[in-house]
Formats: C-alpha cells, sequence, structure tokens
C-alpha cells in the first residue's frame, strides 16, 4: 500500500540526515581553535539572530512566545544543554559513526525515566528495548578490550540528558508551539554557554568572537544555521508521516556519518559499531511497533519522534 506524503518524509527527512552530518563536521572544524562552550554559544548566538529575523519578518510569531510555564522551559533547556556538552566533546574525540550509534540509545533512557517522571509502566517491548540497546552498547564499547573508549560514556551521559529533555518537550507541546520551543532553547542556551566560554576564557582579548578568523567562519555559520534546520526538517518530516515511516529513516544517519567519517577523516568503518548500532535500532523499532499498537501513545513512544532533532 502507497504511503501518503512519502515524497514529502523523505524530503524532510533528507534535510534532516544533512543537518546533522553537517553538525558534526562544523563542530570538528571548529574543535581544533575553540572549547566546547565556545561551539554552543555561537551555535545558540546564531541562532537567536536567525530567530528574531523571522521574527521582524512575520510579527504575528510573537504571539507564539507567552511567558508559559518557563519552568519547564529552565528544565528542558538545562538538561539540553547539558546534553549538547556532552555530545559535542564525543564527536571531537570519538568516530562519527561510535557517537551517532550511541545516540540512540535515548529511546531506553526514556523508557526508564518515564516510569518514575511519568507514572508510566514498563511493558515488554519497553523492557526488551532496554535489554536491546544495553546489549549494543557493549557491543560498540567493548569493555575490558583493548578496544574500550572511555569517552563513549561521554555520549552515553549525553543521551541520558537528551531523555530528560524530551520528555520536558512533550510536556511543552501542550502549551507551546514548535517555534517557542526552538526560540526560548536558544535564548536560554545562550547564557549557559557564554559563561561557560568567559570561565574557560577570562581574558576578554582572546574571546571567541574576536578570535573568529575566516577559516573558521563557514563552520560557525553553519552550526549556527543547522541547529535550527535540524529540527525544523525533523519536525516537518512527522507532520508529513508516521514515526513507523521516519524512524527508520533516521537511522540512516549511521551509515551515513559513517561514510562521512571515512572520507574527510579517514575513520575506520568498524563493523562491531554496526553490529551494536543493530541491536540498539531493533529495540527502538521493536517499541515503536508495539506502541503504535497501543490506544493511546505516552512520551516513550514518541521519543523517537522529536530524537536527533535535539542534537
Amino acid at each position: 500500500m502507497a504511503i501518503p506524503n512519502l515524497g514529502r518524509v523523505v524530503f524532510w527527512m533528507t534535510g534532516a540526515l544533512l543537518s546533522f552530518s553537517a553538525s558534526a563536521l562544523a563542530i570538528r572544524g571548529l574543535s581544533g581553535s575553540m572549547n566546547t562552550f565556545e561551539i554552543l554559544t555561537i551555535r545558540s548566538g546564531l541562532g537567536v539572530i536567525i530567530l528574531l529575523a523571522l521574527i521582524a519578518a512575520r510579527p504575528q510569531l510573537r504571539h507564539d512566545l507567552a511567558l508559559r510555564r518557563m519552568g519547564l522551559h529552565i528544565w528542558r533547556n538545562s538538561s539540553h544543554f547539558c546534553g549538547q556538552f556532552f555530545w559535542t566533546l564525543g564527536v571531537t574525540v570519538l568516530p562519527l559513526a561510535t557517537v551517532f550509534a550511541l545516540e540512540f540509545t535515548m529511546p531506553m533512557w526514556i523508557a526508564l525515566l518515564a516510569v518514575p517522571l511519568l507514572g508510566e509502566r514498563l511493558t515488554a517491548s519497553r523492557v526488551g528495548s532496554v535489554l536491546l540497546g544495553l546489549i549494543g552498547v557493549m557491543v560498540i564499547v567493548r569493555p575490558g578490550l583493548e578496544s574500550f573508549q572511555p569517552a563513549a560514556f561521554l555520549v552515553l551521559t549525553a543521551a541520558f540528558a537528551y531523555a530528560f529533555s524530551l520528555i520536558a518537550t512533550k510536556q511543552l507541546t501542550a502549551y507551546s508551539s514548535t517555534f517557542a520551543i526552538i526560540f526560548w532553547m536558544n535564548v536560554m542556551q545562550l547564557p549557559m554557554g557564554l559563561v561557560g566560554a568567559l570561565w574557560m576564557q577570562p581574558d576578554a582579548g582572546s574571546f571567541f568572537l574576536l578570535r573568529l578568523d575566516q577559516s573558521l567562519l563557514l563552520p560557525a555559520v553553519t552550526i549556527g544555521i543547522v541547529g535550527l534546520t535540524s529540527h525544523y526538517c525533523l519536525t516537518n518530516a512527522f507532520r508529513a508521516g508516521d514515526a513507523t515511516v521516519v524512524v527508520p529513516l533516521d537511522f540512516l544517519r549511521i551509515p551515513l556519518i559513517a561514510v562521512v567519517g571515512w572520507l574527510f577523516y579517514g575513520e575506520r568503518l568498524d563493523l562491531l559499531v554496526f553490529v551494536g548500532a543493530g541491536f540498539i535500532i531493533s529495540g527502538v523499532l521493536w517499541n515503536l511497533r508495539a506502541e503504535s499498537r497501543r490506544p493511546r501513545i505516552p512520551v516513550a513512544a514518541v521519543t523517537e519522534k522529536a530524537h536527533s532533532a535535539d542534537a
């Protein structure tokens, strides 16, 4: 049976996949000259500028920015900033395919956190997805072996923080538009990054804005743009099609970024990373299929919808 709007789903997911890959490349481009706080400050700062330009062009967007549930916005953006921080660190020290594969453990953390935070129950599919996710992590990280990479825990920490952020995002959707959620994300995370950047670089004469030479201009602009387009494209993909169509396309991020890492940085195509990713993806798809048959879709089933929009 033909899938309605499949062309639109593929179009928006292509934009999302390219945005995620460009984000990793931009971070690698900036990391040699800037610390993580500076990179995140540039991302949020340019995001604020772009969003303010959109508001100037479409003043009606201001009506979406009413000060509702600001405590929830603060919780969401604090956890998201932590996730961004550890994810960015992971991109600078780990193979890109490893980072993207471990990031897909976020639905596993969501399934666990939804029990104490939202009062949801652990179904068989959720338990199965957690177990398969843990097996996948063990295959990728390989503790106790010479190839063990302790830095992998940076990405696992990021995925855990993203899980908190996504639970708050789901709750915010009942009160705020997508534009408002993205706007407050950038506005709130800008001072977070700025404080960290000034702490790391207290000498104002060497602050990052004064060190943005021509070689850093392209990755700096890229990180600001794709920080918005990844959210926008993934959201539109889910508006155009069901999660059962979009989520499998999202998993194409792993082979795509593996090829990008191989082409640009000579990173080895590690078979065990793909095997581990297969376990993680199997668990996500199992839970997604089971949740799609339930009469109502709780947060744990919606995790995949906003999943990588937070990277």
